[in-house]
């Protein structure tokens, strides 16, 4: 299989209309500031969850850490509020691909943005067929070469940056997933018009990033007990535990978040609210999660509650399952004066 073409941005590219390209039109530099939001759809991603989310928000606090990144939908928010210090934001995955991402938008944004404008462009003559030649015949061998070689996000390229999010806009909703060979293997979504390259949410987000010198990181979510302090601010959104047996979506990495590694989490959010750091947990509503945070004695004694606020479930293979259900706020931060 051919590997994936190297793709420089030039005055021939940047003429294509923005449309042409997949990307919202400029809207001159008097343009309203919009807030940031992720770049990426991913699954569980917390947008919509956000007006729940941010009365948990403490008033102050140290450092910043996301130990379950994903698209980030918390850090935008709060980075967007102006609650961020420089030198204070630790955002961390283990997911290679995504902090791989994340960190080549961070520091060349030229080149992701540039990449991503081709791709765009390319894909007008044939989607589907581009789809899977982008997926098939570039994205996955690039993949397998760098992962032969060890330190995953380390090796990521921005061409692999671009793929992904050019994936992750024009998949089947928005989903990353891998199969057992460690293949991406997300079929291709039913988009008429997909918002491929969304160039100033793309360029701000590099430029948050780069302006609070934020450390993006490949690790798992203990080890956010290596580094927070008292009175940092941690946010964990989790694989959520599924409602039924046919609900699970733990596949995002190879390894499956089960009921053993929800257990393993209630221990460190436990231990992080004794150290007196500000744990704000997102979860499902499921009994099994229910039974480690919603009167439980360790817990409460720790003084996490678990509070039930309304959502949609927004990934679901039968659209019409998709709709209004709850799901748990869990937390040690007492509620603001709404």
């Amino acid at each position: 299989m051919a590997a994936a073409p190297q793709r420089t941005g030039g005055a021939k590219s940047r003429s294509r209309s923005a449309s042409a390209r997949g990307e919202a039109p400029d809207r001159g530099a008097d343009a309203p500031r919009r807030p940031l939001r992720p770049f990426l759809k991913w699954a569980g991603g917390k947008r919509q969850l956000l007006p729940a989310l941010r009365p948990h928000y403490p008033a102050r606090f140290g450092t910043y850490h996301e130990p379950f990144l994903g698209s980030g939908a918390v850090f935008f928010d709060l980075a967007s509020l102006g609650a961020l210090r420089p030198r204070r934001v630790r955002l961390t995955d283990v997911n290679g691909d995504l902090i791989g991402c994340w960190r080549q938008l961070r520091d060349h944004p030229d080149a992701v943005i540039a990449q991503l404008h081709n791709l765009a462009a390319e894909r007008l003559a044939a989607p589907e067929e581009h789809y899977y030649q982008v997926r098939d015949d570039w994205f996955n061998p690039s993949r397998a070469r760098i992962a032969a070689g060890g330190s995953w996000a380390e090796r990521y390229t921005t061409d692999l940056a671009a793929m992904l999010i050019y994936l992750n806009r024009t998949g089947f909703n928005g989903l990353f997933r891998v199969n057992s060979q460690g293949l991406f293997n997300v079929p291709r979504g039913r988009y008429k018009n997909p918002r491929i390259c969304d160039e100033r949410n793309l360029r701000r987000t590099s430029e948050a990033l780069s302006a609070l010198e934020a450390v993006v990181d490949y690790a798992p979510y203990e080890a956010v007990l290596d580094v927070a302090r008292p009175r940092d601010f941690v946010y964990l959104d989790p694989p959520y535990a599924p409602l039924s047996t046919t609900a699970s979506f733990t596949s995002y990495t190879p390894d499956r978040f089960d009921a053993d590694a929800q257990r393993r989490l209630q221990e460190v959010v436990i231990r992080l609210a004794r150290r007196r750091c500000h744990v704000v947990l997102s979860n499902s509503t499921a009994p099994e999660i229910a039974a480690l945070y919603d009167g439980n004695m360790e817990a409460k004694q720790a003084g996490i509650r678990a509070y039930k606020v309304p959502a949609r479930r927004a990934i679901n293979s039968n659209a019409a399952r998709r709709g209004p259900i709850q799901e748990y706020v869990i937390t040690n931060v007492t509620q603001a004066p709404g």
